[in-house]
């Protein structure tokens, strides 16, 4: 067994996080309670892992864990992720003090099981990091204090992804029946089209659709909106950005081993433009803000798809891209929720009302964020989406691209409604808690945008980096 350490810096440094706050877990009285005071700086030196580790190559565990520019590259992606829903989830109202190491480590053995799930070069290794990641969150959804809402998101939460689970292992027998390996680079070289091997196209067909429920791409995104409304907003922040990441990975490197114009390729095409036409509609006519975003994000997902069908490395780039920009996006409304509802309440659209007055700088953030999610430049969901179209056109799927532009459109409007209440809507409702207007509160949202628009203006240094990724994913 190959085992170097070296390669495996994020992964150990994060590990190490998730063991002191195992301890403290276990230990009684105030202790227990002072994590989210010590664990941002944790946070903040795992990323740094992270970057340090970018250049890192190398093979490990019999070749079942590849690191490699994907792997850490999307490594950074989770870590700076967590060191952000940390920040966001230092001031949870809803949460009970004595169960705040607790939350803080079931969100690090999840984002850890993220980071195996971005190396993870073979199939078993790779359900079994997916699991990882997804225990955890079984976990944390329901800890929403002692509400309803809470436990009801929580079981849905539960019963689905454990439905999820078994498909995806029964797709991994037929996978391995057919094709009598579970390696993804020696199944890049075997044929996956329906004439040659149908249970091997079955088998995928259905390993795919535990990706495609993280991913919540239609039809297994019917637990996104419910579990987003009633988990609390800071727990729906990471349940809405990290585990997209996991299941873009998984989907990148698996979409290296089809081509444009097989079956299960054409499936995925078709899934994407479902998926983002119902998430939009839906969306258009949702008042509470966390299940629009979860509409939003089912959209979304078939926006990633673009890049996944297109068989080049620019495309899988693209995803990857998109990916990590839709995190930050997402991160950035999220945080100006938890802001806005200081008390933990779900926000509605009237909850925005006269916004600009009561905090013009999370006013300016959530219009950054929804401009972004639109599309609209200088924003990165801008150059996210230009990616995606230039590399997927004219490789087959042209009237996907245009699927795209057009739903793009349909957004507009329940996107620009978060800015139409915040700007343009009287504030009438004097009874609610003033937003949380800190210096905490206002720096995060300040250096969220702040992301947004730079990613935005200066994509390329990320870009590269992402279709270096893809390059050697096809080498």
């Amino acid at each position: 067994m190959n085992l170097d350490l070296a390669l495996l810096v994020p992964e150990c440094a994060m590990l190490l996080l998730v063991a002191v706050l195992f301890v403290q877990a276990l230990s009684a009285g105030p202790a227990s309670v002072a994590a989210h005071r010590w664990l941002p700086p944790g946070a903040l030196a795992v990323t740094a892992a992270a970057v340090v580790a970018l250049p890192a190559e190398g093979m490990l565990l019999w070749d079942a864990y590849k690191v490699d520019g994907l792997s850490q590259f999307f490594k950074l992606c989770v870590a700076g992720g967590f060191c952000i829903a940390v920040l966001n989830a230092t001031r949870q109202p809803t949460l009970e003090e004595g169960k705040r190491a607790d939350y803080f480590l079931f969100l690090g053995v999840s984002a850890w099981g993220l980071m195996l799930l971005a190396s993870s070069a073979e199939l078993v290794t790779l359900y079994l990091a997916l699991e990882l990641s997804s225990y955890s969150l079984y976990v944390l959804i329901p800890l929403r204090g002692r509400t309803r809402e809470g436990a009801e998101a929580g079981v849905k939460y539960i019963l689905f992804g454990a439905a999820a689970t078994a498909i995806s292992l029964y797709g991994l027998s037929y996978i391995m029946a057919a094709h009598q390996t579970t390696y993804i680079a020696a199944l890049a070289a075997r044929d996956w089209s329906w004439a040659a091997s149908p249970t091997a196209v079955v088998g995928l067909s259905l390993f795919l659709c535990g990706m495609f429920y993280k991913l919540a791409l239609f039809p297994f995104h019917f637990w996104c909106p419910d579990v987003y409304q009633g988990s609390s907003n800071e727990t729906a922040a990471y349940v809405a950005t990290l585990p997209k990441l996991g299941a873009v990975v998984v989907l990148v490197r698996l979409a290296a081993v089809l081509h444009p114009g097989l079956e299960i390729t054409t499936a995925i095409a078709w899934l994407g433009v479902i998926s983002m036409t119902f998430g939009n509609l839906c969306a258009l006519a949702q008042k509470d803000v966390k299940r629009m975003l979860g509409f939003s994000s089912v959209a979304h997902a078939g926006y990633v798809t673009v890049g996944l069908v297109s068989g080049t490395a620019e495309g899988l780039a693209a995803a990857a891209f998109y990916a990590l920009v839709y995190v930050v996006m997402n991160l950035l409304c999220f945080w100006v929720v938890a802001r806005v509802a200081v008390d933990g309440r779900n926000l509605v659209l009237s909850d925005l009302n006269g916004l600009h007055r009561r905090s013009p700088v999370l006013a300016f953030a959530l219009g950054v964020g929804a401009f972004a999610l639109v599309g609209l430049p200088p924003t990165a969901g801008f150059m996210g989406k230009l990616f995606l179209i230039t590399a997927a056109w004219n490789h087959g799927y042209n009237w996907l691209v245009i699927a795209l532009a057009l739903n793009s459109a349909i957004a507009i409007y329940y996107y620009l409604s978060l800015v139409r209440h915040a700007y343009t809507e009287p504030d009438e409702n004097t009874s609610l808690p003033a937003p949380d207007q800190s210096a905490f509160s206002l720096g995060g949202a300040v250096a969220l945008a702040a992301a947004t628009l730079v990613l935005g203006i200066v994509p390329s240094p990320l870009f590269e980096k992402a279709v270096q990724a893809g390059m050697a994913l096809f080498g």
